[in-house]
């Protein structure tokens, strides 16, 4: 029994000398990288732009509308005026809800966008992790290692399989 304790503590005590190896992903880096990933890019991009330009449109709206009520403001009367200023409010405040609106949607249309390449990333994450034979894997965007003794930057080596996996066509 005694024989047994001491071979166990010395596999114990070699064991935990072992040297650990910390995989890293940025996986933010994965998702620009891939050829996928840019694809979905240009297709948020191409959305944004196309919602940037309506606000922009509205946007010069509202300004020529208050340019016109400096200059009028002289000859009109205190109700006429106090209606145009109640009116610029209100596009105002429409254009602010259009652009919260805007940004929901834009990520809403990300976030669809980018589930199906997490879903098929965090497998190919974990074959790269066992094939550079790291004992565990952290994102670097959600759990920053400040300080490992070894550790290894898996990101480029992700890459790669990902597109070689699956190739955009």
């Amino acid at each position: 029994m005694k024989l047994s304790a001491i071979i166990l503590s010395v596999l114990f005590t070699f064991s935990a000398q072992a040297a650990v190896t910390i995989g890293l992903v940025d996986v933010q880096k994965v998702l620009t990288s891939i050829k996928e990933g840019q694809s979905v890019m240009k297709s948020l991009e191409k959305s944004f732009n196309s919602k940037k330009d309506t606000l922009k449109k509205d946007e010069e709206k509202i300004k020529k509308a208050g340019e016109d009520l400096k200059k009028q403001a002289a000859v009109l009367s205190e109700q006429a005026r106090l209606t145009k200023e109640r009116d610029i409010q209100e596009q105002i405040m429409k254009v602010q809800s259009k652009a919260a609106e805007f940004q929901k949607d834009m990520q809403k249309m990300e976030n669809d966008l980018k589930k199906p390449i997490i879903e098929k990333l965090r497998p190919l994450i974990e074959e790269v992790s066992k094939a550079s034979a790291v004992s565990m894997t952290f994102e670097l965007g959600s759990a920053p290692i400040i300080y490992a003794e070894s550790k290894k930057d898996l990101t480029a080596d992700v890459i790669k399989a990902y597109d070689k996996k699956y190739p955009v066509k």
